[in-house]
């Protein structure tokens, strides 16, 4: 006879599920060495059940979607499920398994009780530096030997002990050994608390009652799913853009997508993206499917939270060699720029069929700067990463955000002034929202931002800028965002503008300014209430010549003049 569950008890459970993934990611935040986890939140965990499919995922970064459950679940299709014993804790960097740059560790651990393997936790964190050949990785890389230690599924603990040999290698192999190994034991940790808190809920409820409440939990996120995309017409659905290059050669990237909606499905096809470049833009599949669950997910019932009955109506395919299913030998460390953009690209295409829940395109990149050296204050060399914050598009009845993380980070936070001058030689003169890069609609595309860097050290600088060349597109009327730049003053008063560079070689006194890109614009600007626009002047997010030139709204003495801009406006529509 066939048992099922009560209502009740599937939501408590349900929700118990998710505790547990946050109180892992609470604990790995805490636990954590560097600040690029404990402060910006680079990392997120998952419990998954003995099948490798997701239970719960904590607020963290959705360019990890459902990426977890691949590393375990392509480790037990090489090793079989047998291969998980108790007291193991595995970890992976390699980025054609995992789909990631080398400095993204996935750990995780099989749970047993009563003997039976019942689950998994799973963590991936940014480690600092994993032994590239330049500090924190690559600009330029070319090839997957040049940006560090590279692993297959690999044990380390067994039998409930470490592995010291292969701790100590990692160490040593690595730049920052000591913090590395305290964001190892971070993840470990997360493992630990996300066991002892999944045996609890077993041992409350029993294994049979989790079991029936799991599958009744993924069988309702399937069914929903479904009914959504079942609402969607049927069809072919395009869109493309451009990276403005690999970071080794000047030409652009082309990214190609058709999404074809059939009856129930939805089908991604990357074929005519740019085959696998020289220069280090190329994604190991297992990220680029999780990329597109991302995108997916935006506008396929986001409210719901992703488990183990998600995606089941959602395949992805990409050609053998290309930038999204790149083979050895190719450089991986900025994979995720095309990623920012597929997510804007399926949005796009699918919006004449979802308007309003369609989003114009965000300022696409992490917009990542390294500063590194030796700090003189005690002596010690330092590497500082961080992405930098932009603004996303407007969309039906909203403006966009402003000075938001891009949407492959989400939860990543930007490192806070009073932080990054504590832990880093550098001083942060200026920090403000970048008038006029949103583009113009009746939506207005949120704002970039400029953040200005006083480096009190010698060293060198690592910058990796992208979408100038395809910078945030409008929707609708609405117009594009403003695309980003970095300005570079030394010194000796030369002053030079740059999107990417590898250590490059900065003195004391050196500025450094990035300016992060805008949202694009949602529907006509000259549509836009005149008083949400005097509104933008005074917050600084339009100027008056942006307001006259981009909305038709003439400001004088900070109020409308009405007359003026409605003539100006009927000039315009003319």
């Amino acid at each position: 006879m066939n048992r099922s569950i009560d209502p009740i008890t599937t939501e408590i459970i349900r929700n118990a599920f998710i505790s547990i993934a946050q109180d892992m990611n609470a604990v790995l935040i805490r636990s954590a060495y560097t600040p690029v986890i404990y402060e910006g939140k680079d990392c997120v965990v998952a419990l998954l059940d003995e099948k490798g499919n997701v239970l719960g995922q904590s607020s963290g970064l959705p360019l990890f979607l459902g990426n977890l459950e691949i590393c375990v679940k392509e480790t037990a299709n090489i090793h079989g499920w047998d291969y998980f014993k108790k007291g193991d804790i595995f970890f992976v960097n390699d980025s054609y398994f995992t789909g990631t740059h080398l400095n993204d560790i996935t750990i995780f651990a099989p749970i047993f009780h009563e003997n039976t393997l019942v689950g998994f936790s799973a963590s991936r964190a940014h480690w600092l530096d994993v032994g590239a050949k330049d500090p924190g990785g690559s600009m330029d890389s070319t090839n997957i030997y040049q940006e560090g230690f590279r692993w297959p599924p690999t044990r380390l603990y067994e039998n409930g002990s470490p592995r010291t040999e292969i701790i100590e290698f990692l160490k040593i192999n690595g730049r920052f050994g000591y913090s590395l190994e305290g964001d190892m034991n971070a993840q470990i940790a997360a493992g630990k608390t996300g066991e002892k808190r999944f045996i609890d809920t077993i041992k409350r409820f029993g294994i049979e009652n989790v079991k029936l409440a799991r599958d009744e939990i993924f069988r309702q996120t399937e069914e929903l799913e479904r009914q959504s995309v079942m609402q969607l017409k049927d069809g072919e659905y395009f869109a493309e853009g451009y990276l403005d290059n690999d970071g080794v050669g000047l030409d652009p990237v082309l990214i190609k997508m058709k999404v074809v909606v059939k009856g129930e499905s939805i089908h991604i096809d990357l074929d005519g993206s740019s085959p696998q470049t020289n220069g280090p833009v190329n994604c190991g599949f297992a990220q680029t499917i999780s990329a597109c669950r991302v995108a997916f997910k935006l506008l396929i019932n986001p409210k719901r939270p992703v488990d183990g009955g998600t995606f089941k109506t959602f395949t992805v395919e990409a050609p053998e060699g290309s930038i999204f299913k790149a083979q050895t030998p190719a450089a991986c460390q900025w994979y995720f720029s095309s990623l920012g953009l597929v997510i804007d690209a399926f949005v796009k295409a699918l919006s004449p069929v979802i308007k309003d829940a369609s989003a114009a395109a965000h300022y696409g990149d992490s917009m990542v700067i390294f500063i590194g050296g030796v700090d003189p204050r005690n002596n010690v060399p330092f590497l500082s990463v961080e992405p930098t914050c932009g603004g996303w598009g407007g969309f039906n009845q909203f403006d966009g955000a402003d000075g938001l993380i891009n949407n492959v980070n989400g939860g990543f936070k930007d490192i806070p002034v009073e932080v990054f001058e504590g832990k880093y030689p550098v001083t942060i003169h200026n920090y403000g929202f970048r008038t006029d890069s949103g583009g113009a609609g009746k939506y207005r595309g949120g704002c970039g931002l400029y953040r200005e860097y006083t480096v009190n050290a010698d060293g060198f600088c690592s910058l990796w800028f992208e979408r100038s060349v395809t910078t945030a597109w409008g929707l609708f009327g609405g117009k594009d965002g403003v695309g980003p730049n970095v300005k570079i003053e030394y010194p000796d008063g030369r002053i030079e503008n740059k999107l990417k560079a590898n250590g490059q070689v900065i003195t004391k006194g050196t500025v450094i300014t990035t300016f992060t890109g805008g949202g694009g614009g949602f529907e006509n600007p000259f549509e836009r209430d005149v008083n949400r626009v005097l509104l933008d002047y005074q917050n600084n997010y339009v100027s008056i010549e942006g307001a006259a030139n981009d909305y038709g709204v003439v400001i004088e003495n900070s109020t409308v003049n009405m007359e003026k801009t409605q003539a100006l406006r009927n000039s315009r529509n003319s």
